[in-house]
């Protein structure tokens, strides 16, 4: 699938703050919002956390089949596709049950990742002012 570089680090950033609300104690009993953890994060830390999760998620998502996506919707893919599509990029040389989990969980994180994209506009409704 073709994703523009927003898009890639909407989806990737989304779902970096998702592993982070899961890690973080005091995010998930509520008692600190995701962003504002986030932005308190200096930008090393967030530099670790994009890279790792950059590792496992932008070869998934550069490799989903190509679907169309009308104006104003995300794309959606099942997870079977999702799960298809993470299952022929896991390396074969790790057990069974460790590649069992593997595929769970990446494709549970595509999935966050692909939620958290921004709605596709319309390239033929973007107005560029003529003064540039």
């Amino acid at each position: 699938m073709r994703f523009t570089e927003y898009e890639l680090t909407a989806a990737l950033t989304g779902a970096a703050k998702a592993v982070l609300a899961a890690q973080r104690k005091d995010v998930r009993r509520g008692k600190a919002d995701i962003d504002t953890v986030w932005d308190e994060l200096d930008r090393y830390q967030r530099f670790q956390i994009l890279d790792q999760l950059g590792g496992q998620l932008l070869p998934v998502l550069v490799a989903l089949p190509d679907v169309e996506v009308a104006p104003g919707t995300r794309p959606s893919y099942t997870d079977r596709e999702v799960s298809e599509t993470v299952e022929a990029l896991v390396d074969d040389s790790v057990g069974k049950l460790r590649r069992a989990v593997i595929v769970k969980t990446r494709t549970a994180l595509v999935q966050t990742a692909l939620a958290h994209l921004p709605p596709r506009q319309d390239p033929d409704a973007l107005i560029v002012p003529d003064h540039l």
